[in-house]
C-alpha cells in the first residue's frame, strides 16, 4: 500500500484501520476515507490558496508564513488530500515578492511594519525588555556551520545580513552554528572569517552557538518542566516512520519528572549515542513537518572544537538557532527558502519559552551553472586529487574565486544585480563573469606578456628609450609604470606571418609591392618586416625590423625586459549546467579540459613590483592573478588565468536550466 498511496493518503489509512479495527471492513467507506481515485491538480492547489489566504486575511495577518497553523487548518478543509509538498510550493509562489531594490546597502525593499518596533510579540513586555536592550537598533546575524568552506552562494546571504543592517544603521553578528562536533574544526573557523573580510564587512562581534551551551540546557529543561518535551528512546528509523505516518511516539506522554530524570540521564553519559534523545512536543498532525516533534538534543560522545569534553548531548539545529537569535536580540533572522517550512517551529520554540522572536524572511539561494556546492563532493575531489584543494581556482568556493582572480567587488555587484526574490532560479555563470570582467577593466594594471615568443630586433636603433604607461587607462590615481625599450625584444609569433593577406593585421615578411607598418603599442614607432632569421628546420626564430617614427592602423603587444612565469589557465570544472542533479553519474561530468599549463611565458618586467594576489591585465590576451605558489624575490612567478578579455556567448536562464548558445 505504500508504494501505491502518497503520504497524506497512507496516513489517512492507518487512521481509518485504527478506528475500525476488528470491525467489518467497508471497501467504499475505506476509500471515501482515504481519497482513493481523488485527483488534484496544480490549479486545484492554486484555487484553494487564493480562496484561503481571502477568506482568512484577517487571521493570517500581514505575514501568512507566520501563521501555517491557520493556513493548513483551512487547508485541510478544502483539500484534505492534497500532496504537501505541492501546497508548499504553490503557496511561496503567491507569496513571492518580485525583486524591488538593487541598492548594494539592503538587497530588497523590506514593507511597511518592518522596523524592530513593529515585530508584534506574544506579549508586550517581550517587546518593551528587547527594545530597551537594544535601543531600537537592527541586528542580523551571518550563522554559518563551520564543516566546510564558503561557496558563492554565501556571498549573497552575507551582503543581505551585512547589507540590511548597514542600509538602517544597525549592526552583523558572525555567529557560527557549531552544533556539530563531528564535522566542525577551527580551519573552517578562520578560512570563513577570511572569506567574510575578504569581501569587505567586518562583524560588531564574533559569536558560537557553544557560547550558549549552558543557556540550550536550561531552557531544554524548561520546556521539559512546561510539558513541551520529552526523552523518547525510539531509533532513527522509527521517528522516521512514525513522524511519516503521524503517529505518537511511545514515550510522549511521559511525565516531567521522568523526563527531567532522563535528560539528566543523558547529559551525564549514561545513554549509548542512539538510544535516547530530546524531542519537542509540537504538533504531529500539523501539515507542516517541521512541527512533528522535532529533535532538540542527541547524544555524541565527541570532544568539541571549543567546549572540549564537556558535553556528550549536542542541540540541534532547529532547537539552537531560533534561541541564540534570541539571546542575541537579532531584529531580523534572513535566510534562504528552503528554511521557510522551519518558521513556524521557529516561532513555536520562542514563543512556548515566552523569549523575544526574530522577524523571519526567506530568500531564494543563488545557483550558478557549472557549479557543485556539495560540500560532501568536493570533499571527494579534494580527497582524491581531483582538485588541489578547496581554494582550486575551478571551485566555487569564495577561497577558489579568490585564488582564480575575481574580486569581491565583481561577486558582490552581481549579487546586487539579480537582487532579491522568493523564487528560485538558475543563473548563467557567464553573467557572473561579466561582473568581474567589467570590474576587473576598471582596476586591473596592464601588463605586457608573450605566450608563444619570437624574437625581433630594430636595425639601427642606438641608445634606450624609456616608455611611462599608465596602470590602468583613464585613471590617474592608479599610477604608472615604466618599460625600457634598447631595440630588441620578443613579439607574439601570432603577430607575424610569412605571406600577408588583407585580413591580417599583424606583421608580415612577404607584403607584395605595399610596406606594412604596425606600430609597436606604447612606442612612438612603427616597424616593417625586413629580413628574418631561420633555424636549420627553416622556421623563423627573429625578425629583423625597419621602424620609422609616427602611427599605423594597427598596435601589436612587445617585450623587451622579462621575467619567465607559469601559467594556469582554467575552465569549468563540470561541463554541465547542474551538475548537482546528475546523481551517481556526477563525476562524469567533470570537464578533462578544466586545466592547462602554459610554460616559459615572458611577462614585462614590471610583474617584479607585484605581491600575491595582485590581479592584472595582460594586454590583449586576458585577466590574471599572481598565484601564492610564486616567490616574487626569487623571481618565481606563477599566474592563474581569470579571464578572458572577451566574454562567452550566454544567454538568460530560467528555473528550469541555463544553456548557452
Amino acid at each position: 500500500m505504500a508504494d501505491e498511496l502518497p503520504s497524506v493518503q497512507l496516513a489517512a489509512a492507518i487512521k481509518y484501520f485504527k478506528k475500525v479495527k476488528d470491525g467489518e471492513y467497508d471497501k467504499a467507506d475505506f476509500e471515501t476515507s482515504c481519497g482513493i481515485g481523488i485527483v488534484i491538480t496544480e490549479e486545484d492547489i492554486g484555487k484553494a490558496i487564493s480562496e484561503i489566504l481571502e477568506e482568512k486575511k484577517a487571521e493570517l495577518g500581514p505575514d501568512p508564513l507566520k501563521k501555517l497553523g491557520v493556513f493548513w487548518q483551512a487547508m485541510k478543509l478544502k483539500l484534505p488530500f492534497a500532496d504537501a509538498s505541492a501546497v508548499h510550493v504553490k503557496l511561496n509562489d503567491f507569496l513571492a515578492r518580485e525583486k524591488v531594490d538593487h541598492t548594494r546597502e539592503g538587497g530588497f525593499t523590506e514593507p511597511d511594519g518592518w522596523g524592530p518596533a513593529d515585530n508584534t510579540q506574544k506579549t508586550p513586555e517581550i517587546l518593551a525588555k528587547h527594545l530597551k536592550e537594544t535601543g531600537g537598533a537592527v541586528v542580523t546575524r551571518f550563522p554559518p556551520e563551520p564543516n566546510g568552506y564558503l561557496h558563492v552562494g554565501h556571498s549573497k546571504a552575507i551582503q543581505m545580513d551585512f547589507g540590511y543592517a548597514q542600509k538602517h544603521g544597525g549592526s552583523t553578528i558572525l555567529r557560527f552554528d557549531d552544533t556539530n562536533p563531528e564535522t566542525e574544526s577551527d580551519e573552517y573557523v578562520q578560512a570563513i572569517q577570511d572569506d567574510v573580510k575578504w569581501l569587505g564587512y567586518k562583524p560588531v562581534r564574533i559569536q558560537y552557538s557553544s557560547d550558549y551551551f549552558d543557556q540550550l540546557y536550561e531552557w531544554a529543561i524548561e520546556l521539559i518542566k512546561r510539558g513541551l518535551a520529552y526523552v523518547c528512546h525510539q531509533t532513527g528509523k522509527e521517528i522516521e516512520e512514525s513522524r511519516r505516518n503521524h503517529v505518537n511516539s511511545p514515550f510522549r506522554d511521559r511525565t516531567v519528572e521522568e523526563n527531567l530524570k532522563l535528560f539528566e540521564d543523558m547529559k551525564n553519559g549514561k545513554f549509548e549515542e542512539g538510544k535516547a534523545t530530546l524531542r519537542m512536543k509540537q504538533d504531529m498532525q500539523s501539515g507542516n513537518s517541521t512541527m512533528w516533534d522535532l529533535i532538540a538534543y542527541r547524544i555524541k560522545f565527541m570532544a568539541h572544537h571549543r567546549t572540549g569534553d564537556k558535553w556528550c548531548i549536542y542541540p540541534s539545529y532547529d532547537f539552537t538557532h531560533c534561541l541564540c537569535d534570541t539571546i542575541e536580540n537579532v531584529t531580523h533572522s534572513l535566510c534562504t527558502l528552503e528554511f521557510a517550512d522551519r518558521r513556524e517551529a521557529y516561532n513555536w520554540l520562542v514563543d512556548s519559552l515566552d523569549l523575544y522572536r526574530s522577524r523571519v524572511w526567506e530568500f531564494a539561494r543563488l545557483n550558478l551553472t557549472h557549479t557543485m556546492l556539495s560540500k560532501r563532493k568536493i570533499i571527494k575531489l579534494v580527497n582524491e586529487g581531483v582538485v588541489s584543494g578547496w581554494d582550486d581556482p575551478r571551485l566555487s568556493t569564495l577561497k577558489g574565486y579568490r585564488r582564480r582572480g575575481f574580486s569581491p567587488a565583481g561577486i558582490l555587484k552581481f549579487c546586487t544585480d539579480i537582487g532579491v526574490t522568493r523564487n528560485n532560479s538558475l543563473m548563467a555563470h557567464e553573467k557572473l563573469e561579466e561582473f568581474i570582467r567589467q570590474d576587473l577593466n576598471k582596476t586591473s594594471p596592464r601588463l605586457f606578456a608573450v605566450f608563444d615568443p619570437i624574437a625581433f630586433t630594430v636595425k639601427g636603433w642606438e641608445g634606450t628609450k624609456e616608455v611611462v604607461i599608465d596602470n590602468v587607462p583613464g585613471d590617474e590615481e592608479a599610477g604608472t609604470h615604466t618599460l625600457n625599450f634598447s631595440g630588441k625584444g620578443f613579439l607574439e609569433s601570432s603577430d607575424f606571418r610569412v605571406d600577408d593577406d588583407a585580413s591580417y593585421y599583424g606583421l608580415a615578411l612577404n607584403t607584395g609591392d605595399k610596406e606594412k607598418w604596425v606600430k609597436l603599442k606604447y612606442l612612438s614607432i612603427c616597424v616593417r618586416v625586413v629580413d628574418v632569421k631561420r633555424d636549420d628546420t627553416g622556421k623563423v626564430i627573429e625578425l629583423i625590423l625597419e621602424s620609422k617614427e609616427g602611427q599605423a592602423h594597427h598596435a601589436i603587444s612587445w617585450v623587451a625586459e622579462t621575467v619567465t612565469a607559469e601559467v594556469r589557465e582554467y575552465d569549468y570544472l563540470f561541463m554541465s549546467d547542474e551538475p548537482g542533479k546528475l546523481g551517481d553519474d556526477w563525476e562524469k561530468d567533470l570537464n578533462p579540459d578544466s586545466f592547462k599549463v602554459r610554460e616559459n611565458v615572458l611577462v614585462d618586467a614590471s610583474a617584479l613590483t607585484l605581491k600575491v594576489e595582485d590581479r592584472v591585465q595582460f594586454e590583449r590576451i586576458g585577466y590574471y592573478v599572481l598565484d601564492k605558489d610564486s616567490d616574487v624575490a626569487n623571481k618565481k612567478f606563477v599566474f592563474n588565468r581569470t579571464l578572458t578579455l572577451k566574454s562567452k556567448k550566454w544567454k538568460k536562464t530560467n528555473n528550469k536550466s541555463a544553456k548557452k548558445k
